[in-house]
């Protein structure tokens, strides 16, 4: 009911591939709710070189409601559809409905945790683990379940951009791929669709 009510304030938006939505430390103009695509948040690091945090799917919320600037830059991977708010006029609904104040609280946390795993993922594990942790997320995130026990998943994401976002060679992706195909973990039905077989494999 608040999200039908909220969606009345907001403005659909669409994004190419490439197109940044915030840029971190501007100020926080707006906040936005994604409906379709997927999209990167980073942060530049003190030598100029780009850390993703993470990725944002669709019902995911970008921006900071209640903070003056923004803290990180958002920019779509895939095209992608949002649904953009004046941070004034979001704060005001907010505050009047505080079911919808709620359910912001727990999906802040919900992305702090995330952050979390992602920080882990890119910080202490090997090409393998950082790959399986990649699509473990991308199923819990868009996977469909097959009446097999199998999830598909229908990658929105190139070969050359899951390297850049887990800091791997494009040759070092396609190689983990080959080796959890060769053992039975995964099917590769084509260039963007991964069957997973085998999940508690993936997850060991």
């Amino acid at each position: 009911h608040e999200i039908a009510l909220l969606n009345k304030i907001g403005r659909r938006r669409r994004l190419a591939p490439g197109e940044t939505l915030l840029w971190e430390g501007d100020e926080a103009v707006f906040v936005a709710n994604v409906v379709s695509g997927v999209l990167k948040l980073s942060t530049q690091k003190s030598d100029g070189r780009e850390q993703i945090l993470g990725l944002a799917y669709p019902s995911d919320f970008l921006g900071r409601p209640f903070g003056e600037t923004s803290p990180y830059g958002v920019e779509a991977l895939t095209d992608s559809h949002i649904c953009v708010f004046e941070r004034r006029d979001f704060e005001r609904f907010a505050r009047e409905h505080p079911r919808l104040e709620h359910k912001l609280l727990e999906r802040t946390l919900g992305e702090l945790d995330r952050t979390r795993r992602w920080m882990l993922l890119l910080g202490r594990m090997t090409a393998e683990q950082k790959l399986a942790s990649f699509l473990l997320e991308m199923a819990d995130r868009l996977g469909t379940s097959e009446a097999d026990g199998s999830t598909t998943v229908l990658l929105p994401l190139s070969r050359q951009q899951i390297a850049d976002i887990l800091g791997l060679t494009v040759e070092t992706v396609s190689r983990q791929l080959t080796q959890l195909r060769a053992k039975g973990i995964i099917t590769l039905s084509s260039r963007r669709e991964i069957r997973i077989d085998m999940i508690e494999e993936l997850q060991d």
